[in-house]
């Protein structure tokens, strides 16, 4: 069988939305190999959502998109599903899904696509490339979704900078997240929003973190995405004055992101699990940093696969 691991990512970071977004070490896995006829899909892990054991799950779409748009006759396929990153959370969910099944057929099919075409499909899939790009290509990544094709840079980040998930016990589907936002926007709004985005990728660059907290802020999406998250405005506070460099809503949320550095990073840890104690309702909280390597694939016996 076929193995491919797909991260999670955090996209619309900040003022980036539907552009930037980073690749976690947090991560759904996939099993793929042909079968006669038919399709055999099995979950591993239990979700809060169903998960689609039949033709309709998502990747056994994606994969099927890839081989009509080559022009190939889709196999029969087992799947075998074990996802450990949260579903309608704003963790890229639903990308790590549509990565792992284009990479899944690529591989069944003698790959056909380099990585950057499977990158350019999952994008106009989705619509927006800030959860797929870092899924393909780990770091963080700003993209841009053109009519017909969809540019990218990879960007490093330092070694001593901690991404904090706080994710509540309550889903925001990226539909009702998307509801919220207006149709039109002021000019200094959206000034004020590329000019923050610029400053976040090169603070980014060059280290300087003193620039993150500023070069956070947004105009766009949090101000009217926060009514859907209770106490955000609340946790952000308490987090900077935990220690965190920045905070943003990650994708559609509802979980909320900091960044730490190491060295504040223990503080962090256990003056917001106080905080989180004492709020009605239930968040988890974990610490992870970056994934560097992105959607990664590993044929295994089968053997192995039942060992995991």
């Amino acid at each position: 069988m076929i193995h491919i691991r797909v991260p999670a990512t955090s996209a619309n970071m900040g003022p980036g939305f539907d552009s930037i977004g980073v690749a976690l070490q947090l991560y759904n896995h996939l099993w793929v190999e042909e079968i006669p006829e038919g399709v055999e899909i099995e979950i591993r892990k239990e979700q809060p959502i169903a998960i689609p054991t039949d033709e309709s799950n998502l990747i056994y779409q994606t994969m099927r998109k890839l081989y009509d748009a080559k022009g190939l006759k889709m196999p029969g396929v087992r799947l075998i599903q074990s996802d450990d990153i949260p579903m309608v959370r704003g963790l890229g969910s639903s990308a790590a899904c549509i990565v792992g099944g284009l990479m899944a057929a690529n591989e069944l099919a003698g790959r056909p696509c380099t990585k950057e075409e499977l990158a350019e499909m999952a994008a106009q899939m989705e619509g927006h490339p800030d959860n797929s790009n870092p899924a393909f290509f780990g770091s963080m990544v700003v993209g841009a979704l053109g009519e017909k094709n969809m540019k990218h840079v990879r960007l490093e980040l330092p070694d001593d900078l901690f991404f904090a998930i706080m994710v509540p016990d309550f889903p925001v589907s990226t539909e009702r997240s998307r509801s919220v936002l207006p149709k039109d926007y002021s000019r200094s709004d959206v000034v004020f929003n590329v000019s923050r985005a610029a400053l976040l990728v090169a603070s980014l660059m060059t280290g300087k973190f003193e620039n993150l907290e500023m070069a956070m802020e947004d105009k766009i999406h949090q101000p009217y995405r926060k009514e859907l998250i209770p106490h955000m405005e609340d946790i952000f506070a308490k987090a900077k004055e935990s220690g965190a460099t920045a905070c943003y809503l990650s994708g559609a949320g509802s979980t909320l992101m900091a960044m730490v550095t190491k060295d504040k990073a223990e503080t962090f840890r256990n003056q917001m699990s106080a905080y989180f104690a004492a709020l009605p309702n239930n968040w988890q909280l974990t610490l992870l940093k970056p994934d560097l390597e992105g959607a990664v694939v590993v044929t295994e016996s089968q053997e192995e696969v039942e060992k995991c």
